[in-house]
């Protein structure tokens, strides 16, 4: 599909959408939130809403609010002084994001969230009826990661990546990327479309972090990647193009565009595919890679080479081939003491090894999606 084509037939006819809007783009020079910005963003979501869009605001900031509240000059580099600003700086970019929103008789709901609320399948639901919830009072979701209690472990780490995971669990038909650059550049030109977010496209994205916000374009880059492979369009634009979500959602040719995959995951497949962290790798021969990623096959223990790290039955593992490229993950029928013990069995040997065979299968193909890297 060409860019032009998913801007006409995808972006300009999306009945949902997830935006996202980085630090820089909302905050001022000294990390304080930006009035002037968050009042064009809130009169330009108001008006998607009001044309029946429904719309979810994923919003960055909370630090950099807080550096300004605190009179800091630089982001802080250890992780409590990191949560106290964004203790200090949560408040304030509500605040501001009611009084602007408010202008318009568009009511906002805070939702706080870390990687473990998505991690788990039934705080996973739960967030997404509440948005959905949120979404049929017409009120407005603002979602950031709760900066205040999150530590390495359970941080997406930027939220791009939130943003795309928010996207999928909702089955948006859009995400988009609001940034301070117009989209992703190659010899100096912002490329129009992007079929595939691949090694390639991967090494355009530059420096990292910027100075007040956790992320970069290889964040970015990584949040299409998620939505496109989940069967849905993303764009990287500018915050401050005039009009940029009203003129791109018209089907105007502004930012970077990415072309959804052909099939749409199932909303099972994105969670195990997309959302969940593995709790441990299984290693597979040659024979079973190729029976799960050209014939969708389940995996036997009879494919099964080696196990690595602790996880009980139903835990969510990554399967990688002899190469060690991930081919699938997949939720397991099996402990990781239990496959230890039955790989490179055949299905018959199972009973003999465990006591009992609940299972032929160690990952059933109902409950795997293809590998994402």
């Amino acid at each position: 599909m060409s860019g032009a084509a998913v801007r006409q037939n995808v972006i300009a006819n999306a009945g949902r959408i997830v935006v996202k809007v980085g630090t820089n783009a909302i905050c001022d020079r000294t990390g304080r939130p930006n009035r002037r910005a968050m009042a064009n963003l809130a009169g330009e979501i108001a008006q998607v809403m009001q044309s029946g869009v429904s719309v979810t605001l994923v919003a960055s900031g909370a630090i950099g609010a807080g550096l300004g509240e605190l009179d800091l000059a630089a982001r802080p580099k250890t992780m409590p002084r990191l949560q106290a600003a964004a203790a200090v700086g949560q408040g304030q970019l509500m605040r501001t994001f009611h009084d602007v929103f408010a202008r318009y008789d568009v009511r906002v709901g805070q939702v706080l969230v870390t990687r473990d609320d998505f991690e788990d399948r039934t705080r996973y639901l739960n967030i997404r009826n509440t948005l959905r919830a949120l979404a049929e009072y017409g009120a407005l979701p603002i979602i950031n990661e709760n900066d205040t209690v999150a530590v390495d472990e359970i941080r997406f780490g930027e939220n791009d990546v939130l943003a795309a995971i928010v996207a999928s669990m909702l089955g948006a038909d859009l995400l988009v990327l609001l940034t301070v650059v117009d989209g992703v550049m190659k010899n100096g030109a912002v490329l129009e479309v992007i079929e595939e977010v691949d090694e390639e496209v991967m090494s355009l994205a530059g420096p990292g972090q910027s100075e007040r916000g956790s992320g970069g374009m290889a964040s970015k880059l990584q949040a299409a990647g998620i939505v496109t492979r989940a069967g849905e369009a993303a764009v990287i634009a500018n915050a401050r193009t005039p009009k940029v979500l009203t003129r791109l959602l018209a089907g105007e040719p502004l930012g970077t565009v990415f072309v959804p995959a052909r099939r749409k995951m199932s909303s099972k497949r994105r969670w195990i595919g997309l959302t969940a962290r593995p709790a441990g790798t299984v290693t597979i021969d040659a024979g079973a890679a190729s029976a799960l990623s050209r014939q969708g096959k389940s995996l036997l223990p009879s494919g099964i080479t080696a196990v690595s790290g602790e996880f009980p039955k139903g835990a969510m593992v990554a399967i990688v081939g002899p190469d060690g490229a991930e081919v699938a993950r997949g939720l397991t029928n099996y402990s990781a003491e239990q496959i230890a013990r039955i790989k490179g069995l055949k299905t018959n040997r199972i009973a003999a090894a465990l006591g009992d065979k609940p299972y032929d299968e160690v990952v059933h193909r109902n409950n795997m999606t293809p590998g994402y890297t």
